[in-house]
């Protein structure tokens, strides 16, 4: 048996799991920075490392807890190593470097977006190599070919906001909260997403996405109508939805071309985004028609969480992919 220690603190989430021979999860701990960041609109970088350093290792204690696990009966520790914030990225790889020392435990190095990549092996059902990954999240959307561990060909990505901090920001616009996502679906789901014509930012010849062009959209139709929360409520739910159908459509499209001309029988749907219900609605219906498999994790998975990091830490464990002592976060990370 292979026991995997993940952790991530890329970003606003403090997570802990251990993961058995990279598929069955025996804890996934996850201390939320929700309520921390709410009232900024959007996340303070050094709150986020603070409250890591106050909550990293109460998590991985609850986490072994768990699972029955003791840190001497680890087979080794995966931890995110990048991209994220960097000041949240250096607590978790400082704990996991310090106890990975201590322990004599081997270490192993995470890219946060291969973690969003085998998050779906944690699924009974396992796509066949190759497939496209569709990375959906507040910091990143990616387009990803995945011929096998470590080799990977970005398709596209975007070139300004993620569509996740495209639906943060406009939250902020229409006085909803942080984070932006949940909110946003929820009043979509009483609105006409064809009320209002909102641009889609389909740049030609390449698989790239765009949503600062949407996000000004959505902040000129708001000014011009002086939209007001507390008076004109169906009007905002008609504005959360002509803005989640204008990033669905984008996301859908550029999938459903790559599908195509890459060959590919299976996708998948995965990052904090892919939790939104009319994605993952579009995304079944595109699979359905390209005659393909769909994989989208379970929502807890579909988040920043630990277990996705174990989970390819577990791969690289298996290939001899070993980091070392020497593993230094980095803010940007390509994959």
């Amino acid at each position: 048996m292979t026991y995997i220690l993940g952790i991530d603190s890329s970003c606003d989430d403090t997570s802990a799991s251990v993961v058995v021979n990279g598929s069955r999860i025996l804890s996934n701990v996850v201390s939320s920075q929700a309520e921390i960041h709410e009232k900024y609109g959007g996340i303070v970088p050094e709150l986020a490392s603070r409250r890591h350093i106050e909550m990293i290792w109460p998590v991985v204690d609850e986490a072994l807890k768990i699972a029955s696990v003791r840190l001497e009966t680890l087979s080794g520790i995966a931890v995110c190593q990048g991209p994220g914030l960097i000041g949240s990225l250096l607590v978790g790889s400082s704990f996991a470097k310090a106890v990975a020392y201590v322990k004599g435990i081997p270490l192993i190095g995470v890219n946060h977006l291969e973690g969003h990549i085998f998050s779906v092996f944690l699924l009974e059902q396992r796509p066949a190599f190759p497939f496209l990954s569709l990375i959906v999240s507040g910091g990143h959307t990616s387009l990803i070919r995945v011929g096998g561990l470590g080799s990977y060909r970005e398709l596209g990505r975007t070139r300004d906001d993620a569509a996740g901090e495209a639906y943060d920001k406009v939250a902020k616009m229409l006085g909803l909260g942080y984070p932006g996502g949940p909110l946003i679906d929820d009043l979509a789901e009483k609105g006409d997403p064809e009320s209002i014509p909102f641009p889609r930012a389909l740049i030609p010849g390449t698989y790239d996405f765009s949503f600062s062009g949407l996000k000004t959209a959505v902040r000129n139709y708001i000014e011009k109508v002086s939209l007001n929360i507390s008076s004109e409520r169906s009007l905002m739910q008609n504005v959360c939805a002509s803005f989640q159908a204008a990033v669905v459509d984008v996301l859908i499209k550029k999938a459903e071309v790559a599908v195509k001309k890459e060959g590919i029988k299976s996708v998948t749907l995965t990052g904090g985004v892919a939790a939104n219900r009319q994605l993952w609605e579009a995304m079944k219906e595109m699979a359905e028609r390209a005659g393909i498999e769909l994989y989208v994790p379970p929502v807890a998975l579909c988040t920043d969480n630990a277990a996705m990091i174990a989970a390819a830490g577990y791969l690289h464990f298996v290939k001899g992919d070993i980091s070392g002592l020497e593993l230094n976060p980095r803010a940007y990370l390509p994959v």
